[in-house]
């Protein structure tokens, strides 16, 4: 019984340890620049941080750049994945186990390790200082495939069979049968997609130098050099950079513990 009522109680210290840093940044950046290293309420309120993140540096430019870079690769990533999950799920062809074994040794394999040669290609094909650039090479992602097929697998045979029946192909199964059910891990993937695309930094600095294709995550680092002392514009830069990032994660918290449920997650 103690053990039972103790867990809640850790259960809000770790809640409350995990938000006082986000919280205190949020503060910080409401502050005026000298009460910015002093704990406790402000004296003052302002909104002058905010204002001159957002109106003398071109902070909505790189939030642009980032929002086309993230949804881009989200919609595109979510139609690819998805048809490539459902054929090592459903489809019987030669080798479906070795290409599945392939695609999922990818995740052992980090981006620092393959930045190099996957930055020569992208030079090859003329990718560099381009959105294309910037979202093909981030488009696959072996996890995406095998969350989509581990959830395709628990999709009943009789759905797709019934559709045979009616003389559907294997087209005409994906799309009207298998995409309409496949709604919450779609819906799981693209938050994490979208979350995992809007804070990405070594691939954008490596295959950019014109500032007009900055991301966010690039522009708040290059604050911390053209700004070092100011760091109310800095934590006034981040709290804009994250707001998006809480917005999409909440609208699709719900459908991100559904999709782990269903497909056979721990």
């Amino acid at each position: 019984m103690t053990r039972i009522r103790v867990l809640p109680i850790l259960a809000h210290v770790l809640a409350i340890i995990a938000v006082a840093p986000l919280l205190w940044i949020l503060i910080s950046a409401l502050k005026p620049a000298e009460d910015v290293f002093n704990f406790g309420w402000p004296s003052t309120w302002t909104l002058d941080n905010l204002q001159y993140v957002l109106l003398k540096i071109p902070m909505p430019r790189f939030m642009l750049n980032s929002a086309i870079v993230s949804v881009t690769v989200t919609v595109i990533a979510l139609f690819f994945h998805s048809m490539a999950a459902y054929a090592l799920a459903r489809l019987r062809f030669p080798g479906r186990g070795i290409i599945f074994s392939g695609i999922m040794s990818t995740l052992l394999v980090s981006l620092p390790v393959i930045l190099v040669p996957l930055f020569l290609v992208a030079k090859q094909l003329g990718l560099l200082d381009s959105y294309a650039g910037l979202i093909v090479p981030s488009i696959f992602h072996a996890f995406g495939i095998f969350l989509l097929r581990q959830y395709y697998l628990n999709i009943p045979r009789e759905l797709e069979e019934a559709a045979d029946l009616d003389g559907c192909g294997y087209w005409r199964r994906y799309w009207s049968v298998i995409l309409p059910l496949s709604r919450p891990v779609l819906a799981s993937l693209s938050v994490l997609f979208f979350l995992a695309n809007w804070n990405a930094f070594l691939w954008p600095l490596t295959i950019t130098r014109n500032p007009d294709l900055r991301v966010i995550q690039l522009g708040v680092s290059g604050m911390q050099g053209q700004y070092a002392s100011a760091w109310n514009l800095i934590l006034a830069a981040a709290v804009i950079a994250a707001i998006p990032t809480v917005v999409v994660f909440v609208a699709g918290q719900r459908r991100l513990v559904d999709a782990m449920k269903t497909t056979g997650l721990k």
